[in-house]
């Protein structure tokens, strides 16, 4: 257990921020989640539209630490190139 003033303060700040990037994780496994199951039914249009509301999101995630930079790349990239597939 924190034994000075400083290291609670720590432990209080560090449970603050893993409920925060955690309700963020949650939102980027939700909207990669969603374009991956349009893409598994077929539905071009469906997995497209998915796609265009999950890219800002898994950045976002990115740029604000939550993921790494080049985690959040590669999710995109996958995701781009199964799509660019479906339409084939």
């Amino acid at each position: 257990m924190a034994n000075t003033k400083s290291a609670r303060k720590a432990t209080r700040k560090i449970a603050r921020r893993t409920a925060i990037n955690k309700s963020r994780r949650t939102t980027l496994r939700n909207s990669v989640r969603k374009v991956e199951e349009a893409i598994t039914s077929g539905d071009h249009t469906a997995a497209v539209a998915a796609f265009k509301a999950a890219e800002p999101a898994i950045m976002r995630a990115a740029q604000r630490g939550t993921v790494h930079k080049n985690t959040a790349s590669r999710k995109v990239s996958r995701l781009s190139h199964s799509i660019a597939k479906l339409a084939k």
